[in-house]
């Protein structure tokens, strides 16, 4: 039996309260696209984009979740891929619905908290303030640094990059997925001596030497797809719907 897309998004707003955050320009937590008001399929991904959409379509749903919403990048003009992928959004009847920091920071189904309960922490504490908010979670934890790099392998699918400028026993832990990594600065100041991120540049391996901090990139996207699937099967429990993950990994 279908659902109301009303009372989806209606939901979604009461367990992320975008409303509370302020996030990057392009974030747009929320409804992006609607439809004509029913969903009978869930569709999650880590980005909106062509591909994805097309995919959903695929899947059959009319509603696709995801972290990255669609207009990180210019919206204008509406020529070639983008008039194609406005196309097939209205065309297929597909809503689309965005959470960017809201989905990182929720205490049970976000990305951090989701990939600090694959890792086995617990006793979590709000970590790494941005944007007016802790968008993270640290814990004390001793762990070597090879112990802590096979689990988030075999989390992540792929072994991490290890920048190994802190001690070789990890005892003071936080976690930010995504693209943090040009922050070890407030990682640092907030009292790791370890963070768990996707991805950063170049320079930080020189920074997490000079501040002592041990950095774990495991990808911008493979940190990122915990929380949509979460968003998703909460929704699916909620909504008897059934519901389907995306995989477009960007290798990045």
């Amino acid at each position: 039996m279908p659902a109301s897309l009303a009372n989806i998004v209606r939901e979604c707003n009461r367990l992320l309260r975008p409303d509370e955050f302020t996030d990057w320009e392009g974030a747009h937590n929320g409804l992006q696209v609607e439809n004509s008001g029913a969903v009978t399929r869930l569709a999650a991904a880590v980005d909106a984009s062509l591909a994805t959409v097309k995919l959903a379509v695929a899947a059959r749903a009319d509603l696709l979740i995801v972290h990255h919403g669609l207009f990180w990048t210019p919206t204008v003009p509406w020529t070639g891929k983008r008039r194609e992928l406005l196309e097939i959004l209205v065309k297929t009847n597909l809503a689309v619905y965005s959470s960017h920091l809201p989905l990182d920071a929720h205490p049970r189904l976000g990305n951090n908290a989701q990939l600090c309960a694959a890792l086995g922490f617990k006793n979590l504490k709000p970590f790494f303030f941005e944007k007016g908010r802790f968008i993270g979670w640290k814990t004390r934890r001793s762990i070597s640094r090879e112990e802590l790099s096979h689990r988030l392998t075999k989390i992540l699918g792929a072994r991490p990059l290890l920048l190994p400028g802190g001690p070789e026993r990890c005892e003071h832990i936080g976690v930010v997925t995504g693209g943090a990594g040009e922050e070890l600065k407030i990682a640092a100041k907030e009292g790791v001596d370890t963070f768990i991120t996707g991805e950063g540049p170049h320079w930080t391996h020189a920074l997490a030497e000079h501040l002592g901090l041990n950095v774990f990139y495991g990808g911008h996207y493979a940190t990122e797809t915990f929380g949509v699937k979460a968003l998703a099967s909460a929704l699916s429990k909620k909504f008897r719907l059934p519901w389907s993950f995306l995989h477009h990994p960007s290798g990045l």
